[in-house]
């Protein structure tokens, strides 16, 4: 079940270098604090290493991806030892196993990295947009995990989509592992609403259809429907134009309420945000803050106003 507080708690798998593992090919680490110190307490870690998982040790010789005929191959540097085989056995046994609600790869690795990794041909780099060796059989047999490198991390806006994404998917697999029920169902998508039409209209709209058909459609073919489309529409970027969409329908659900001095304070604050003078943090807070006054408990409710523990601190910043 859901956990009391309403968040759900991610199982994040992760290059385990980031967690200060001493796996990488010079015998270190590559720690990362806001994975370590920040989001640990909230999480569950799934620590994986492809490269110790093939049996390279620590420290290791170096690798890099080689163009050829058949497709990149895995390639050792010095002594030319080609260990693509191994590496997609691995992938072909662990992906379809992952049961994660997020990664977090290893940045620039020729076996983990998501972006940018270089494709040689000889001395010179051929091509510098190609995914780890690794990093693409997961994302390719998961296509809408959320996944991000430790390096895009660092920017804030990344950061509170890939967090906002992976308690999405936790509480969705917490509710989808119990026995749930068609009203569980019907009370999951209640909560979500306002979170799914920040991001996408159109996915906000197929769940409500599929809901619905709770207690008409065979349990387990509506769980894996509702279950594509809830992480489909959660995969698209919330904008700031859903975001006052959203802001303003939640003014009307407690507008009537409020005496025309807060209206007009609400209004104002989410022209701020609308215009880049505030965070999204400044507008939730007021919001939320008058839905509990006015007993606004559908309001107070959504996911859209706590999708992760507030201690992150994630939608403080002006976009």
């Amino acid at each position: 079940m859901v956990e009391e507080h309403g968040w759900g708690r991610p199982r994040v798998a992760v290059s385990s270098c980031l967690l200060g593992e001493p796996v990488r090919h010079n015998g270190g680490h590559s720690r990362a604090r806001f994975l370590t110190q920040d989001l640990a307490p909230f999480v569950d870690w799934l620590p994986i290493c492809p490269e110790m998982e093939i049996g390279l040790g620590a420290p290791r010789e170096t690798l890099r991806l080689e163009r050829s005929p058949a497709g990149p191959r895995l390639m050792t540097r010095q002594s030319r030892r080609d260990l693509t085989a191994l590496m997609d056995e691995l992938a072909a046994e662990r992906s379809p196993r992952l049961a994660a609600d997020g990664y977090v790869f290893k940045a620039k690795s020729p076996s983990c990295g998501i972006h940018g990794i270089p494709l040689y041909a000889g001395d010179n780099a051929v091509t510098r947009n190609n995914r780890g060796l690794f990093a693409d059989a997961v994302i390719e047999g998961h296509p809408l995990l959320p996944v991000e490198d430790e390096g895009r991390l660092n920017d804030a806006v990344l950061r509170e989509a890939f967090v906002e994404r992976i308690f999405a998917h936790a509480r969705l697999r917490e509710l989808l592992e119990g026995d749930w029920r068609p009203r569980d169902l019907v009370a999951f998508q209640a909560r979500h609403k306002m979170q799914l039409l920040a991001h996408s209209p159109a996915g906000y709209r197929e769940t409500g259809r599929l809901v619905a058909a709770a207690g008409i459609r065979p349990r387990e073919e509506l769980a894996q429907a509702y279950g594509t489309a809830f992480r489909a529409a959660m995969a698209v970027k919330a904008s700031i134009g859903r975001h006052v969409n959203v802001l303003q329908h939640c003014l009307g659900m407690i507008g009537d309420e409020l005496d025309a001095v807060r209206r007009a304070d609400l209004v104002e604050v989410i022209g701020s945000y609308a215009a880049h003078r505030v965070a999204l943090c400044v507008p939730l807070t007021l919001l939320r803050h008058h839905a509990r006054g006015e007993a606004a408990t559908y309001v107070e409710d959504q996911t859209y106003f706590s999708p992760y523990p507030e201690e992150l601190g994630l939608r403080n910043h002006v976009v």
